[in-house]
């Protein structure tokens, strides 16, 4: 179910004309994520663009070709690695994952990611277990009042509009 939302978003773009002086109507070649809107809370996309903790994030969701998927109304949660999380891969693995033809592993690992669905800290038990756009599984881990998933620490958590962020200290990788 969850893959078959993934596809249906991928493949939405907003092709309706620009009304004049609207600026949050999409552009006509533009998919959700050329829509411009300066009053309304953030997208995902948005709240991480703003980020500095997460160029790296950034670049990989832009190469993935993720954007207007991340800008859709989700409603999403995204498990976001910080750059320091992608640094702590082996020397070389983010830039072989930003070449061309590497785009559906590098989309693949950044949809293990995301979970269609908005799960805020309190939700979260031990031992329960999400699944996430790829098709692949995580495990959240719920003791002394910290959060991880995967083994990863959950160390922020960010409201968006069409959804939730969890800052992370690794980078999740699919099995």
């Amino acid at each position: 179910m969850s893959l078959l939302l993934v596809f249906w978003l991928t493949n939405c773009t907003n092709t309706a004309p620009q009304q004049a002086g609207s600026d949050t109507a999409a552009a006509v070649d533009g998919g959700q994520s050329s829509v411009q809107d300066n009053d309304s809370q953030k997208d995902i996309v948005k709240v991480a663009v703003g980020s500095k903790d997460h160029t790296t994030l950034v670049t990989a969701v832009k190469a993935a070709e993720l954007v207007d998927v991340l800008s859709n109304a989700g409603p999403f949660t995204v498990f976001a690695p910080t750059n320091a999380a992608f640094e702590k891969l082996p020397a070389g693995t983010v830039e072989g994952l930003l070449k061309p033809d590497k785009k559906d592993a590098l989309a693949d690992i950044l949809q293990y990611h995301v979970a269609v669905a908005v799960f805020k800290p309190e939700m979260f038990t031990d031992g329960q277990v999400l699944s996430m756009a790829n098709g692949g599984n995580v495990t959240m881990g719920v003791k002394d009042g910290k959060i991880t998933v995967n083994g990863a620490n959950i160390i922020a958590t960010v409201p968006a509009s069409n959804g939730i962020i969890h800052v992370i200290d690794n980078v999740l990788l699919p099995k």
